[in-house]
C-alpha cells in the first residue's frame, strides 16, 4: 500500500470546504439566516437587510479556492507554500462560515482539514 500524503489530503478537504462555503453563501443571499439566532436576534443585521456576512463568505471562499488551487501567478510563491499562513487563514474562514446557518458544514470541513494539516506537519511532511 502507498503512504498517505496528508498535505494533499488536507488540500482536497479544504477545497471541498471552500466550494461548499461559496455555494452556501450564494444560497444565503436568497434565504438569509444567522446560525446563532436562537440565542439572540442582535446579529440578524449581519445577514439582512444588507448581506454583509454573505459577501464576506463569498470573498473568503474565493480567496481560499485561489490559495489552495492556485493559478500560475500564485502557485509556487513563498506565500502560497507557507503552512503558517494556512494556520492563520483557515480558522478565520471557518469562523466566518459557522456564523452563517448555511455554512456550518463548510466550517466543520475547514476544521477537519486544518487538523489534517497539523497532523502532517507534526509528522514532518
Amino acid at each position: 500500500m502507498g503512504k498517505l500524503i496528508k498535505n494533499h489530503w488536507a488540500r482536497l478537504i479544504i477545497l471541498t470546504a471552500a466550494s461548499y462555503q461559496l455555494l452556501a453563501s450564494l444560497e444565503a443571499f436568497f434565504w438569509p439566516k444567522f446560525f446563532f439566532d436562537f440565542l439572540t436576534k442582535n446579529f440578524d443585521y449581519a445577514v439582512k437587510p444588507y448581506p454583509i456576512l454573505q459577501t464576506t463568505n463569498v470573498v473568503l471562499a474565493l480567496v481560499t479556492l485561489l490559495y489552495e488551487w492556485p493559478l500560475k501567478w500564485v502557485g509556487g510563491t513563498r506565500l502560497q507554500r507557507s503552512l503558517g499562513v494556512r494556520m492563520v487563514w483557515l480558522p478565520l474562514a471557518a469562523l466566518s462560515a459557522i456564523l452563517m446557518y448555511q455554512g456550518t458544514n463548510a466550517a466543520l470541513y475547514y476544521v477537519i482539514g486544518l487538523g489534517v494539516y497539523v497532523w502532517g506537519y507534526c509528522e514532518g511532511e
